[in-house]
């Protein structure tokens, strides 16, 4: 896994750029043509939707571009909260209080999850064929100064329905060699399997030294294990017919409750865990997951809809992720309708961008995503706003970190619920503050939009209950 750029520590800035521009327009210089052909068929994907749900248009995204635009994002917490009231989390849609655990097992929990299916991630269908994992190539190496032992890994989805259509989901496993057949915690990680060189950090700014994230876990005697989401699904909603979306659905166009890529990629996490499941090195009772950006949007879904995960470490996730959709700072529902962005969801996610519409509509909120990973433990991470080295320097206001805080202290009445504890506190606390106390942590580091600073502070949080192994193996 590579570590994304840390910035320097700076005051805050007139000008802020947003954490995630590139995921706003295509890249600068020349345009690759696939590009293109990717482009034009996630228009015409979108179009198609759209079409099905009877919309003439959606309302504009904003952008983080110029201070100056009409476009231009809200950043001022005095005009966040538009829509202040939040789905009662403890109340069932019929109006029936919630007071019990098993109630809230029984009857709400499974009624948010129907909602969350139905308007925003889409319904994972049943008939997924089985997935084959083999071990394709064990390697000897180094993380650091520690010897280590990686298995590279390949599970084949069965594709006889549908033969033109492979998806073969890559996976590595990477144990300190010292602790083989040890039964150890491991952390599960979205990103490439084959690692890429580590971009250049912006202009004006400095990435400080430090051990990687794969150094530290397995300097503490964990597992990392990386499962490359777009073996699962494409990044594109030119891919919908491709993939695990498209196997299911045999190449035809999805559903507008079929799920989108944030539920695929949180299957495939899912399928890695079954292998995990089987092998001798890792007590797959305590296995994390770990997202940063569109991938903490991904593995707080999985949180959410696979408890076998022990913890997780939600990383800049923002809007669709641990950010309240009521809210207006940085990134909004329009856009996540954009046409690079909406396949992360259901078609019928873009009702709620529709000219006359709002998030107001929406029958759950992220709050309700939070709660239904408790009583697991579960941290949440963002970095600073803005930075203003000599140039500006993105920051990460476009994913709302105070969003994400109060979506977590929305949600913790659940984990009280259930005699946990929840977040620690409601108050929004000050820059580089560790919340640790409770069973949400969080914290928010003074750098941009990286999950690194914030590393060492999740394997404080997860140590705490990953001390013991657990009582016999998972099967």
């Amino acid at each position: 896994m590579i570590r994304a750029s840390r910035f320097v520590t700076a005051p805050v800035a007139a000008m802020l750029l947003p954490a995630l521009l590139w995921a706003q327009s295509p890249p600068t210089g020349p345009v690759n043509p696939s590009y293109a052909q990717i482009q034009a068929a996630s228009d015409g994907e979108r179009n198609r939707e759209l079409g099905l749900l009877g919309i003439d248009a959606l309302r504009p995204g904003v952008s983080a571009r110029n201070p100056a635009a009409p476009d231009f994002a809200n950043f001022d917490e005095a005009k966040a909260n538009p829509y202040p009231d939040l789905p009662p989390l403890l109340r069932t849609s019929d109006g029936k209080r919630i007071t019990t655990a098993a109630a809230w097992w029984h009857v709400r929990r499974p009624e948010i999850a129907r909602l969350f299916d139905e308007h925003v991630y889409g319904r994972v269908p049943a008939n997924i064929p089985a997935v084959s994992w083999r071990v394709t190539e064990t390697v000897e190496e180094s993380v650091g100064d520690q010897p280590v032992v990686t298995k590279k890994l390949v599970g084949h989805v069965d594709n006889k329905a549908a033969p033109g259509i492979d998806v073969d989901i890559r996976m590595n496993v990477t144990v300190p060699a010292a602790l083989r057949d040890r039964h150890i915690p491991a952390v599960m990680l979205f990103g490439p399997t084959v690692p890429r060189p580590r971009p250049a950090p912006p202009p004006g700014s400095a990435e400080p030294d430090g051990p990687s994230e794969r150094e530290q876990l397995i300097a503490k005697g964990w597992a990392v294990v990386v499962l490359e989401p777009a073996s699962v699904q494409a990044d594109n909603a030119a891919g919908l017919d491709k993939g695990i979306i498209g196997l299911v659905n045999q190449g035809r166009p999805r559903s507008l409750d079929d799920w989108g890529a944030l539920r695929a990629w949180a299957w495939g996490a899912g399928r890695g865990l079954d292998y995990l499941q089987s092998d001798p090195d890792i007590d797959a009772k305590r296995v994390a997951i770990f997202g940063h950006s569109r991938y903490g949007k991904a593995a707080l879904v999985t949180m959410a809809y696979d408890q076998r995960f022990a913890t997780g470490y939600i990383s800049s996730s923002g809007a669709g992720g641990a950010n309240l959709y009521r809210r207006n700072f940085g990134e909004g529902i329009p856009n996540l309708a954009a046409a690079n962005e909406f396949h992360w969801f259901a078609g019928n996610f873009l009702k709620y961008a529709a000219v006359g519409h709002s998030a107001a509509e929406l029958p759950v909120d992220a709050h309700e995503l939070i709660a239904m990973v408790a009583p697991r433990p579960l941290f949440i991470g963002a970095g600073a706003l803005m930075l203003s080295p000599p140039e500006a320097v993105p920051g990460d206001g476009w994913i709302d970190p105070t969003g994400m805080f109060k979506a977590a202290a929305a949600a913790s009445p659940v984990w009280k619920l259930l005699g946990k504890a929840g977040l620690e506190t409601t108050d929004v606390p000050p820059m580089q503050t560790y919340l640790g106390a409770g069973d949400i942590g969080f914290r928010q580091h003074q750098y941009g939009h990286t999950p690194t600073p914030n590393w060492p502070y999740f394997i404080a949080f997860a140590s705490k209950y990953f001390s013991h192994p657990s009582k016999g193996r998972t099967q």
